[in-house]
């Protein structure tokens, strides 16, 4: 028993002396927590240096985008071809993806021989050995007579434009063919194809075998966002957002980044942690100075790392009493299995003293014990700096989502991670020490990269067919210039109609005069009371206006209108206007004073004089009842009468447009057209007398609300709506009424969207087919999520969050989607609204007989002001449409309350000027 004992002690007591010495010989391929944080940081300034457009040039890494811009949904499916091409062997698979609806995933593949003098010989007949390849598989598997998309992987740098073309940057491993780099190697596979006439197949996406490890991993796991290979070489991807890729137009969604980590410290970046071991092992490769940091990880050089280190220690007689054999002298002797074998647990030993024997040495114990440690820490170092550079991306993944802890799946591949029995386990530990704001799952590829290659194209494919059904939606939304000249020329003659008094009745934009025949001079002044009403909010205002200085002081309360008021009875929606008055006046010590009055009313209104308007017809939302066709100022003066309170001079009757109009026109004298885009959508602007036939004289102008939202009810533009306008129309409280305004105004695109968005889900191009209860929900998509979507400044992660808002779970996919029809839907608004303004313009500079015309629009409107694109388009429209017109657009401060007190102000002026005539 004693014995026992003495020999263990002895064993261990051996084991530890090795470990010591081995440690001491090998100091410098330890590494520290600390050195290893350093290489995250050094790593993740490398990731910005590839992904910037100035530095890219010179960046160590490359950070290669690959134009894989989605990971599978599962709603793949289809048959496929996948090639790669980048190892000891070449592999070709079909690949049936999704049958019958289950996420599943049929395989039958063929391995190639790669012959040393195929693949350092000619690239033209490296290609064309590899169609062969395809050529004998296609025909063995009895798929000759189809036609079949293909996915290439294709593992080594490559500059890719688009999915489906890549440019060889430099061969890595063992391949050299001649003629291939900076060519692009699809091109050079699809022309090595056509030799085969009876081959039909389609290219359709180059992958890099790291990318393929990802899309194989996310068809099983969709939070795998990272692909990372450790076996002949090493490489790593990951999906990083556009805005961040310098080398890619856009900014919309994301994209896998294939880094190339491969070459990190090609720029000396890594010299202090390099040994002498790494630098004799760099010279003796086929590719000196490149590839420094597969070179310290990859299974290709691990072997060679432990050879010349046992030569080493041999030659200083720290091994094999100093004895060397030729064996230990041959490069490649030492491969990566023989490291994972001498690793193993119970029979590590065992495998140590064969492979030694093998390599002609006659190792004692203690050897064995010393070149099982060296083993070890070569293959730790590896898996510490893999650890590193794979915690600098999962920051860097956290961090762009804005998140405290990120979720995520890293997918691996790769016979060193594969065969070692230790490495797995070593790189998880450090993984998770190095970043434990992430929680990480490691996902094993079970068919690699090939099947990845297939992913890849299926996704490609059920990208491409849904891009084909959302392009043919937003297709009805794009605009010709044709159809805009369509809309200009049909607008121009409605406008005509309105104006004759033949066809005014059955005009669709009604033309009406409003009586209001000058703009303000600068002469006007004193306090003035106006009231504004057209929305679910109605103001009362105090204008104090001062003459000389042009300066106007408003005070004024706004007051909540019920949905009970707006649709119930005129006298309790008058009433309540009335109350609101007298709150106001109580409210500014004004009981008992009498001031001139301007009423915006922002309804159509027939007007037989500046105070007197008959309703024609509610719009937004009101529907109180006894109104339309009475005059909506005597019934305020009835309801001042029933109150008995106060008395008021109610001077003008106002449109908000007009009123939006005479506030520009009181900063700027060449101010003649009013236009609002917000919650409606409508147009005046001063007329030659002489073109009203409604209205009695020829002489001096008079302004005109145009009510153009009616254009079109008429059918005249039945050829440019879509289904979605007529869903909406319907669903609307006045359907057939309003055409042009329920595309162009700010009420109805929120619910335009809303309609597509319900379209496209029902066909399974958004939010994976479900339509949640609070889609279904009328309005609730207001038009003021359009405008904060389509902000320049918002990420997808914002746009994600407002969908979230709204009770849709958003894909980035999704998310790029919605922003695009979006877009399609207040462009067109922005367009259409351009063609109707070109049209007055137009009218305007004909009229006066220029062959120039100066003119200033003045604007009002949320949806002009808010949207971030809305007006810039409307502005290119009118300039596209009206080029011999040159409009100044000026922002209107408060038409619809200042307006009325300006009107009222000129009213009063003109009144006073004729008292005196």
């Amino acid at each position: 028993m004693f014995a026992v004992h003495l020999m263990a002690f002895y064993f261990s007591k051996l084991k530890e002396d090795q470990i010591k010495k081995v440690d001491r010989f090998l100091y410098h391929m330890r590494l520290s927590d600390d050195t290893l944080l350093d290489i995250m940081r050094r790593f993740r300034a490398e990731m910005e240096k590839g992904l910037a457009k100035d530095t890219n040039p010179t960046a160590a890494v490359k950070m290669l985008p690959t134009f894989v811009r989605a990971i599978p949904d599962g709603s793949e499916n289809g048959e496929f071809l996948s090639l790669d091409l980048g190892g000891s062997k070449f592999r070709v698979l079909k690949v049936q993806v999704a049958e019958e609806g289950k996420r599943h995933v049929q395989m039958e593949s063929q391995f190639y021989p790669t012959p040393n003098e195929i693949i350092r010989g000619n690239g033209t007949e490296l290609f064309e050995y590899v169609a062969d390849c395809l050529a004998d598989f296609m025909k063995t598997k009895d798929l000759k007579h189809k036609k079949l998309p293909l996915g290439l992987t294709f593992s080594f740098p490559c500059r890719q434009t688009k999915l489906e073309e890549g440019v060889l940057l430099s061969w890595t491993k063992k391949f050299k063919a001649r003629g291939v780099q900076d060519t692009d190697v699809v091109s050079r596979l699809t022309k090595a194809m056509r030799r085969h006439k009876d081959m039909d197949v389609d290219i359709l996406a180059l992958v890099n075998d790291t990318v393929g490890t990802m899309m194989t991993c996310a068809y099983d796991d969709p939070y795998c966002e990272v692909g990372v290979i450790i076996g002949t070489g090493t490489n790593a991807c990951y999906m990083e957002d556009m805005s961040n890729i310098d080398l890619v137009e856009g900014d919309e969604g994301r994209m896998c980044i294939n880094t190339e980590w491969g070459a990190f410290g090609d720029d000396g970046a890594l010299e202090d942690i390099r040994t002498e071991f790494d630098r004799e092992l760099d010279l003796g490769s086929l590719n000196p100075g490149k590839q420094m940091f597969e070179k310290m990880i990859s299974g290709l050089y691990l072997g060679e790392l432990v050879r010349l280190i046992l030569l080493k220690m041999a030659k200083a007689g720290l091994l094999f009493g100093g004895e060397k054999s030729s064996a230990l002298h041959t490069k490649g002797k030492i491969e990566t299995w023989h490291v994972a074998a001498m690793e193993k647990y119970k029979e590590g030993l065992a495998n140590t003293r064969e492979i030694l024997v093998d390599l002609g040495l006659e190792p004692s114990e203690a050897d064995c014990i010393a070149v099982q440690h060296v083993c070890t820490i070569v293959s730790f170092r590896s898996a510490n700096l893999c650890a590193a550079a794979l915690a600098a991306i999962l920051t860097r993944l956290r961090e762009n989502k804005k998140v405290e802890r990120l979720r995520t799946t890293v997918g691996v591949d790769g016979t060193l991670y594969k065969i070692h029995p230790q490495y797995p386990k070593r790189l998880h530990k450090v993984v998770r020490k190095l970043v434990p704001s992430c929680e990480v799952r490691f996902l094993l590829s079970e068919s690699g990269s090939t099947k990845g290659a297939a992913m890849v194209t299926a996704v490609a494919s059920r990208v491409q067919a849904q891009r084909k059904q959302i392009d043919k939606v937003l297709a009805l939304f794009r605009l010709t210039r044709e159809q805009l000249v369509d809309v200009q020329a049909k607008m121009r003659a409605e406008l005509e109609y309105g104006l004759k008094k033949k066809s005014h009745g059955l005009a669709t934009v009604r033309m009406l005069p409003t009586y209001v025949c000058g703009l303000p001079d600068g002469t006007e002044k004193g306090k003035f009371l106006a009231l504004d009403l057209g929305g679910t909010n109605f103001r009362v205002l105090l204008v104090k206006i001062r003459s000389g200085r042009r300066s106007v002081r408003m005070y004024n309360k706004i007051f909540a209108i019920p949905l009970e008021i707006m649709q119930g009875t005129g006298e309790e929606l008058f009433d309540h206007i009335v109350q609101c008055i007298a709150d106001f006046l109580d409210y500014m010590g004004l009981k008992g004073v009498s001031l001139p009055l301007g009423f915006t009313f922002s309804f159509p209104c027939r007007q037989t004089s500046i105070d007197k308007g008959t309703l024609i017809g509610w719009t937004k939302g009101f529907k109180a009842t006894d109104c339309e066709g009475e005059d909506v100022v005597d019934m305020l003066r009835e309801a001042i009468k029933r109150r008995n309170e106060f008395d008021l001079d109610i001077v003008a009757v106002v449109n908000d447009t007009v009123g939006t109009m005479m506030t520009c026109g009181y900063e700027d004298p060449n101010c003649e057209i009013g236009l609002i885009a917000g919650t409606g959508s409508n147009m005046c602007y001063m007329e030659d007398m002489r073109n009203i036939e409604m209205v009695e004289g020829d002489e001096g102008k008079m302004c005109i609300n145009t009510e153009w939202g009616g254009f079109g009810d008429n059918g005249c533009i039945d050829d440019i709506r879509t289904r979605y306008d007529t869903e909406v129309d319907e669903g609307s409280l006045n359907p057939g009424k309003q055409r042009y305004e329920k595309m162009t105004s700010g009420m109805y695109l929120g619910e335009i969207v809303r309609q597509i968005l319900i379209d496209l889900t029902k066909q399974g191009l958004l939010f994976r087919g479900q339509i949640s209860e609070r889609l279904r929900t009328r309005g609730i998509f207001e038009t003021k999520f359009l405008s904060q979507i389509e902000s320049d400044r918002l990420a997808l992660l914002q746009v994600r969050t407002i969908l979230q808002q709204l009770g849709l779970d958003s894909t980035c996919e999704d998310s790029i989607v919605v922003k695009e029809v979006c877009g399609a839907v207040s462009r067109r608004a922005a367009q259409l609204c351009g063609a109707g303004l070109a049209a007055i313009v137009e009218k305007r500079r004909e009229d006066q007989g220029l062959e120039h015309l100066r003119i200033t629009v003045g604007v009002d409107g949320t949806l002009y002001k808010l949207h971030p694109h809305f007006s810039r388009i409307l502005q290119e429209t009118v300039k596209e449409l009206a080029p011999r017109c040159d409009v100044t657009f000026m922002l209107s401060e408060d038409g619809s309350g200042k307006g009325a007190a300006l009107i009222t102000a000129v009213a009063k002026r003109l009144q006073q000027a004729q008292k005196e005539n």
